[in-house]
């Protein structure tokens, strides 16, 4: 009876923590650039709700959004998914 509580109590914390993660607020575009050998990307900041600013990088070939600067990590095939794993990373 008492695993049962304690098990049912780690759910409802474990629940509650990942509620108060920070999320996106607002995504701006920030700059444009080229690489080297030709690849073209573009910076964007977003703000998270925690107050911190996090960059992301798009690549257009292939287009992927990734955490980071310049960053070829932590990549997703969407926006609001890199915006909001980089939010939850903060």
């Amino acid at each position: 009876m008492n695993l049962t509580k304690i098990i049912v109590a780690a759910a409802v914390v474990a629940f509650s923590a990942s509620s108060f993660a920070a999320k996106p607020r607002a995504i701006q575009f920030d700059s444009k650039f080229e690489t080297e050998q030709g690849e073209k990307f573009s910076q964007y900041i977003v703000s998270c709700s925690n107050g911190k600013d996090m960059p992301l990088t798009e690549w257009q070939s292939p287009n992927q959004w990734c955490q980071g600067e310049a960053s070829l990590e932590n990549c997703e095939r969407r926006q609001i998914k890199a915006a909001k794993a980089a939010c939850k990373a903060s």
